[in-house]
C-alpha cells in the first residue's frame, strides 16, 4: 500500500497548484489559531485554497479551536471533507463532534513527547477517522510546523496498537522521510515546514523532493 502525502500549512492558491502539480495526495490549511504558527490564514482564503484544487486532492481544515460551536462554524464557512482538530480534545468531544460534522471526516492529534502518546491514541483513536502524530515544542507554544523530529519508535507503537489510520508528521523531509516511513510504518505522512524556503514558503523543488522520496519508498 501506498504511503499518502498531506502538504500542510497552503497560504495561497498558488502554492497549492504548486504542491498539486506535484503529486500531493492532501493539502492542508490552517484557520482558527489558538498557537503560535505563521501558516494561519482567513476564512476566505482558506475557502479558495480548498475550492482549488482538483476532484482526487483531498483539502483539510486544519484548526486549533476547541470550541464546538466555533469548529461547527468554521467546517460550514471552509468546504473540506477533512478537518483535523490539532488540539488536546477530549475523546467524547471527539465523538461528538464527528458525528455533528458527519459527512466530514475527523483527524485527531497526539502531541509524541513520550509514552503517554500511547495512552492518548489509544483513548481517542474510536472516535475519530485517524490520527495525527506530531510534534510539539513547549518553548514557543508551536504544537505544529515546529520542525522538530519525536521519538518515532512511539510513533511505530501507535501504529502497530490501532486500527484507524496513522498520518505522520513532526520534522520530516526529503532527506528523513524514507527512514520514518520505514520504521514507523504511516498509513500517510505530514509535511509543513520541512518543505519550505527561509522566507516560509513552500519550494517545488523541496516539495517535489519529498514526494519522490515516499513514492520510491518501499
Amino acid at each position: 500500500m501506498k504511503t499518502r502525502v498531506k502538504i500542510c500549512g497552503l497560504t495561497s492558491v498558488a502554492e497549492a497548484k504548486l504542491v498539486q502539480h506535484q503529486g500531493a495526495d492532501a493539502v492542508g490549511v490552517l484557520v482558527g489559531q489558538v498557537h503560535l504558527s505563521a501558516d494561519f490564514v482567513e476564512p476566505d482564503l482558506a475557502r479558495d485554497i480548498a475550492l482549488s484544487v482538483g476532484p482526487f486532492v483531498t483539502p483539510v481544515l486544519v484548526t486549533h479551536l476547541e470550541d464546538p460551536e466555533e469548529i461547527r462554524r468554521l467546517a460550514n464557512k471552509v468546504p473540506c471533507p477533512v478537518i483535523q482538530l490539532h488540539s488536546d480534545l477530549a475523546p467524547s468531544l471527539l465523538g461528538q463532534l464527528r458525528k455533528d460534522l458527519s459527512p466530514r471526516k475527523i483527524i485527531g492529534k497526539v502531541s509524541v513527547e513520550d509514552k503517554a502518546a500511547i495512552d492518548r491514541a489509544l483513548a481517542i483513536a474510536p472516535f475519530v477517522d485517524a490520527l495525527l502524530l506530531d510534534s510539539v515544542d513547549r518553548s514557543s507554544d508551536k504544537v505544529g510546523g515546529t520542525g522538530l523530529i519525536h521519538d518515532w519508535s512511539i510513533s511505530a507503537k501507535i501504529v502497530a496498537a490501532i486500527n484507524v489510520p496513522v498520518i505522520l508528521a513532526g520534522g520530516l523531509n526529503p532527506v528523513n522521510v524514507c527512514q520514518a516511513i520505514a520504521q514507523v510504518k504511516p498509513w500517510a505522512v505530514d509535511v509543513n515546514s520541512g518543505v519550505e524556503t527561509k522566507d516560509g514558503r513552500k519550494s517545488e523543488e523541496l516539495v517535489s523532493r519529498f514526494i519522490q522520496s515516499v513514492r520510491t519508498t518501499p
